[in-house]
């Protein structure tokens, strides 16, 4: 039986692209064949892969394909239950952990070993965890001398290739946005950002590039409004804000969640193609652009580089 690696997925947009960026990874290290299983209900009905739907993929083992095969399995949590999410088995197994930033340990393959002989293991982690395989990597032919973010690049351009209609949306609203583009992403739902310094920073790129166009993705509709109020030639996309600030990819929530989650790639991928990133570290999702843009140094400003609560929160996730 061909060995697999079955990845899952629970939280944002962000978070499982790099989390699925760290399975990839560790299917290589280990040998073993990888399928993305994004049926959490998050970006698509629930019990429908999110993932090939809204990425040109070369996956092509269906995600159910271990549900209920025989076979060795680890971890032996998932016997019987492959086809349950990340989110239903915390439920079920440890309803008291949903905010545990170690409960991924428990339903997730030993990141220690690579020598792992069952058939079928299972891969999850609400954030990557390069941290944990920093050893691996180094020590692995296949990835030697490359700097994580070139690791993270080359999974990102080789499994997360946006579907046809999102390429082509993306293009479209970038030929209609005058050049230079300052993107600014700004997360105010269920966690807010510092409002106040990406104002400040905006102004100062501004002063820089004055005349420049404006890039927003946030999932806040008050704060669209009034940067909008503040500040000239703002361009954004259209999509469903709730109008009282809930969180909008959520496995219980009433929208047309494949639109929607579009909607957010288009968001993710333009300000991957801005000239210069106004955001925050503390959101994965507009972290995950910069990789995407290869946005460094002079081109990107995170608002929280010196907040060390969130810097130091970030750096133990990557390692526990």
């Amino acid at each position: 039986m061909e060995k697999l690696l079955i990845i899952k997925a629970k939280g944002g947009l962000g978070n499982r692209i790099l989390s699925a960026v760290s399975g990839l990874a560790f299917a290589d290290l280990t040998g073993r064949t990888p399928v993305i299983d994004w049926r959490d209900g998050s970006y698509a009905p629930l019990g429908e892969n999110a993932y090939p739907i809204l990425f040109d993929t070369p996956i092509t083992l269906p995600c159910d394909i271990r549900d209920d095969a025989p076979g060795s399995l680890t971890p032996t949590i998932w016997k019987a239950q492959l086809g349950l999410t990340p989110q239903a088995m915390i439920e079920a197994h440890f309803p008291d952990s949903h905010a545990s930033p170690t409960v991924y340990r428990k339903l997730c393959v030993d990141l220690n070993r690579l020598d792992a002989s069952e058939d079928t293991a299972v891969f999850w982690c609400y954030l990557p965890k390069f941290g944990r395989l920093s050893r691996h990597l180094r020590g692995h032919p296949a990835f030697a001398g490359r700097s994580l973010n070139e690791i993270v690049r080359g999974y990102l351009d080789s499994h997360f290739t946006p579907n046809a209609n999102v390429r082509s949306r993306v293009d479209m609203m970038l030929a209609e946005i005058p050049r230079p583009i300052i993107g600014v992403h700004i997360r105010y739902t269920d966690r807010k950002i510092p409002l106040h310094k990406i104002r400040q920073a905006l102004r100062r790129r501004l002063e820089h590039d004055p005349g420049a166009s404006i890039f927003l993705a946030t999932d806040n509709a008050e704060v669209q409004a009034a940067i909008v109020a503040e500040f000239d030639n703002v361009h954004y996309t259209s999509k469903y804000l709730d109008a009282e600030g809930h969180r909008l990819h959520w496995p219980t929530s009433q929208v047309d969640k494949v639109r929607e989650a579009e909607n957010a790639l288009l968001d993710m991928w333009l300000l991957a193609r801005c000239d210069h990133l106004i955001h925050s570290r503390h959101s994965t999702f507009s972290e995950t652009s910069a990789l995407l843009g290869g946005l460094d140094g002079a081109r990107r400003e995170d608002v929280d580089r010196l907040n060390l609560p969130v810097v130091a929160k970030r750096l133990i996730q990557n390692y526990i």
